[in-house]
């Protein structure tokens, strides 16, 4: 050790060699596993940042799956309250600002589901997530039929 020699001064001006060179080893092993102890600490950061990062990219799915939720649950409202309105609006108002109610509504419904697939599609690269993502052929499909749904409602509304 590079302080070895100022310990073995230091004793010998104390007046015992052999005090010194077991007082420098002993600081040595002392300085050798403290250095151990704290590149494990570095090591056990370094983890914990990791997982905190997986984590974050949990969060960032399941937080894209609410979104899509959410579009959906939107586009439902919207076709219920078209089909409600073009049925409702017939008889209290013209029987075109009805239909026009109704297919402005419907056809929001049809861009809510549309956009739902869209923004669950768009990837944005987390770093390994634990969490699965849904899988783009059931998000096709499930906002496909109600997409459909939405255009024979808008066919109800105006063939009624």
């Amino acid at each position: 050790m590079a302080n070895e020699p100022g310990f073995r001064a230091l004793a010998l001006a104390m007046g015992d060699a052999n005090l010194g060179a077991a007082t420098g080893k002993t600081v040595g092993r002392q300085l050798a596993s403290s250095a151990q102890t704290l590149a494990r600490s570095a090591e056990t950061q370094t983890d914990s940042a990791d997982r905190r990062t997986e984590l974050a990219a949990d969060r960032t799915i399941l937080a894209a799956e609410r979104t899509y939720a959410a579009w959906v649950r939107t586009g439902l409202s919207a076709l219920a309250s078209g089909v409600g309105a073009g049925a409702l609006l017939q008889h209290i108002l013209p029987e075109w600002v009805g239909k026009l109610t109704g297919t402005l509504l419907i056809a929001f419904s049809a861009f809510c589901f549309a956009a739902a697939v869209w923004r669950q599609m768009v990837r944005v690269a987390p770093p390994r997530p634990d969490t699965r993502r849904l899988p783009p052929a059931l998000l096709i499909a499930v906002n496909g039929f109600l997409a459909l749904v939405s255009l024979a409602a808008l066919a109800g509304i105006w063939l009624a």
